[in-house]
């Protein structure tokens, strides 16, 4: 008896000194792999030396899955801790209860983020978000095209934008610009009609576009389509579109990210030659746009600290640095963020105007100072995008007067929005 009591007490013992379960946190990131695989690895695993006893599984999606894949895995209960998401995404999953409130577990690295990029990842004063990586979008414009209509450069307010594509159109015969009106293509249309004094939502989720500054600015593209100043496929096809006509040299300037120069140089050299980099078009505020991808922390987490933890060190200056560097985007870290700008001043000055990339990527970064993201990160903004679209384009082919088509859109949008939200 007292051997058998001897033999449980010491695999008792045995049992205390075995190894703890290794804990796992599930992150998910969008197209970064493998491309970044030599820098995103050694961080992970330097996250991991930290935090012994926790190994992180990280697993890369394809852009145009990561929605519904993120959707299963909340209904299915088996969320990533971690997971990358743009504004309007993650607006939708929080307005659903899917997302952890960070306001109050963030400390001091709260201080570290860009204040207004931060700010596109609350919902109603709570913090659901953190940025990650940015691109601030500036213009491309064919020089050629722009002398030949008799132009040093090209507009900077969309209120120039008008006599400026007619007389593209005029003297070249090619178009100004691209903007697509395709429901589910890019929000560049609807990001202009914020930057022309329009409001869309109140705090109730109704409709606020119907007003003065939203019926000038259907006015304005519903005039510029039926003139013959924009290309027909506005109505049918997306940005990938304005790429294909501005590397074709069909149009005089593309709205995009720093990077996309390289493409450019790649696809199409003779436009290529032609192209310089210029400030982004602005409204009367002066406010440009920007893109951001965020890191959320799902609500179904089981380890909330350790995965805000990793999401913080993620996005913490140092490990924003030598992502920008690598991927050639822009950080949302404060002191990243300056680290970033006087490199790309040193290499510009080096370089001279030899090098387009470097003066694109430095007036990107230079355009982050008046930039935020302009359209508002509402749950339910997909669906607004499409609702104005789908009527902007019934004006834009003569179905409905512009004005007749946001008042439509206002009482479509107002519909489902009480349906919604009662």
């Amino acid at each position: 008896m007292k051997l058998l009591l001897l033999l449980a007490i010491l695999m008792g013992l045995g049992g205390c000194n075995r190894p703890p379960k290794t804990a796992e946190l599930q992150l998910w990131t969008i197209q970064l792999s493998p491309k970044f695989d030599p820098l995103i690895k050694p961080m992970l695993a330097d996250w991991e030396s930290r935090n012994p006893g926790v190994k992180v599984r990280w697993t890369d999606l394809p852009f145009g899955s990561v929605e519904r894949k993120v959707l299963a895995a909340v209904f299915a209960r088996t969320a990533p801790d971690v997971v990358n998401l743009n504004p309007l995404f993650a607006a939708n999953l929080a307005s659903k209860g899917g997302l952890l409130p960070l306001q109050d577990r963030l400390g001091q690295a709260k201080a570290t983020y860009l204040p207004e990029i931060l700010q596109a990842g609350e919902q109603q004063g709570e913090l659901y978000a953190l940025p990650w990586y940015l691109t601030a979008r500036i213009t491309l414009a064919n020089q050629q095209l722009l002398q030949q209509a008799g132009y040093s450069k090209p507009p900077r307010r969309w209120d120039e934008v008008a006599a400026y594509a007619e007389q593209i159109k005029k003297r070249t015969g090619r178009y100004a610009l691209f903007v697509t009106v395709v429901p589910d293509g890019s929000a560049e249309l609807l990001e202009s009609m914020v930057q022309m004094g329009v409001e869309f939502l109140d705090k109730r989720h109704r409709a606020r576009f119907n007003s003065a500054a939203g019926r000038r600015a259907f006015a304005f593209w519903t005039d510029l389509y039926r003139r013959g100043l924009l290309p027909r496929e506005v109505v049918s096809q997306g940005f990938a579109r304005a790429i294909e006509l501005y590397q074709s040299g069909e149009l005089a300037q593309v709205a995009t990210g720093a990077e996309f120069l390289s493409t450019i140089q790649t696809n199409a050299p003779r436009i290529a030659a032609q192209t310089a980099p210029y400030p982004p078009l602005v409204g009367k505020s002066g406010v440009a746009n920007v893109a951001v991808m965020n890191l959320a922390v799902t609500r179904q987490t089981s380890r909330p600290k350790e995965a805000v933890d990793l999401a913080v060190f993620i996005t913490n200056p140092e490990n924003q640095l030598r992502f920008a560097r690598a991927a050639r985007v822009l950080p949302s870290s404060v002191p990243a963020l300056r680290e970033i700008e006087q490199e790309l001043l040193l290499a510009s000055a080096a370089a001279g105007k030899a090098d387009l990339v470097q003066q694109a990527r430095l007036l990107s970064a230079q355009t982050l100072s008046q930039a935020r993201v302009l359209v508002p990160a509402d749950p339910g903004v997909k669906r607004m995008q499409a609702i104005i679209y789908g009527q902007l384009q019934r004006a834009m082919l003569g179905q409905l007067s512009s004005a007749a088509a946001l008042l439509a859109a206002e009482k479509e949008w107002n519909a489902y929005a009480a349906a919604r939200w009662p």
